[in-house]
């Protein structure tokens, strides 16, 4: 068998999982907008749906203004922080970076309850002044981490490390805000931490859509470059990629993601861990291939961890976070163990 022809039977292979993965996204997307306080069959989901939302049913309220927002939310912000992920995996050269554990996502969700503290507004709304909080601090973690990096003599190991140590001393002053805050807004930041999909909106829809559409499209068109950085600083200069504006305009893509989704739901951790490595297994380093596999797996996972939140919860729907990093503190732990005996995460 020629070479040519394997590849491309390698690639129909990828697309195959693709095309698999958005099945299943599609089937947990319907299974998500079913499941709530008032339980919804498919057929009337179905029929919400072709309804519109102009539709006096009860079904079609319930469908149109809670549930599809909470639903397309947790969509586009599993995919953001998927894609968020993996561009911060493939710029450090580690396989065990993420906005979680390099302390960006804490970061943000350190700016966005700031903002919450002191009341902070843009043109006079609420939760673009928290957006923008976000994405500065997002930004600050990120490019110490990039600096960190690129520093000769530093493993991937200490890197880590020094992820860990950002990501508590952001979390340690939440609680100092929790603390110094009045009752009512240490219950809301205190409540942000934990991702709640509740917050969710067609504005929130909008936003991390619109995001995650725009920058995941960007970074396709960059995935060349950015599969020729996986295979080395070296290689990647002698084929002409400039690999110092790559990094930099990654990490404050990666930064914008994270804001976007942490601006409105609260904190969401591990998603851009696991995501990206469940996609590696399946499809592959090819970042053409690589890059909608992250974006369907971090979407798939969110999707999946707010059907179990509320399958968990009866009357109310858990926080979403809390499912994500039970999910995820495992995984890590695996990961790690793998690294440690000189296994390839």
């Amino acid at each position: 068998m020629s070479c040519h022809l394997q590849y491309r039977q390698i690639n129909r292979k990828r697309l195959g999982f693709l095309l698999l993965g958005v099945v299943f996204l599609l089937a947990a997307v319907l299974l998500d907008l079913t499941k709530g306080t008032s339980e919804l069959t498919f057929t009337a989901v179905l029929e919400g749906l072709r309804q519109g939302p102009n539709a006096e049913s009860i079904e079609s309220a319930i469908l149109w203004q809670l549930r599809l927002p909470m639903t397309l939310t947790s969509v586009f912000v599993g995919a953001s922080l998927g894609l968020a992920g993996l561009q911060i995996q493939n710029i450090t050269q580690n396989a065990l970076a993420s906005p979680s554990t390099l302390g960006i996502t804490s970061a943000a969700s350190f700016g966005a309850a700031l903002s919450i503290c002191f009341g902070l507004s843009l043109f006079n709304i609420l939760w673009i002044a928290t957006a923008v909080n976000a994405l500065v601090f997002a930004l600050a973690v990120s490019s110490a981490i990039y600096f960190l990096s690129a520093r000769r003599g530093m493993t991937p190991e200490t890197v880590i490390l020094a992820g860990i140590v950002m990501n508590f001393f952001f979390l340690a002053l939440q609680q100092v805000l929790i603390y110094q805050s009045s009752p009512e807004v240490a219950q809301l930041i205190n409540g942000w931490t934990f991702g709640n999909l509740e917050r969710a909106s067609w504005l929130s829809t909008a936003v991390s859509g619109i995001l995650a559409v725009v920058i995941g499209l960007y970074l396709l068109s960059k995935s060349w470059a950015i599969t020729a950085l996986t295979l080395g600083e070296e290689r990647a200069l002698s084929l002409g990629v400039a690999v110092k504006r790559l990094r930099i305009e990654t990490f404050f893509l990666s930064s914008l993601l994270i804001a976007g989704a942490v601006a409105f739901i609260g904190t969401i951790s591990f998603v851009g861990l696991v995501a990206p490595h469940i996609a590696r297994l399946t499809i592959g380093e090819d970042q053409r291939f690589l890059l909608p596999g992250t974006v369907l797996a971090g979407s798939l996972l969110m999707v999946l961890s707010s059907v179990l939140a509320k399958w968990l919860s009866t009357g109310a729907v858990m926080p979403v976070g809390i499912i994500t990093s039970l999910v995820g503190v495992p995984f890590l732990l695996v990961l790690l163990i793998r690294h440690c005996a000189g296994g390839r995460p």
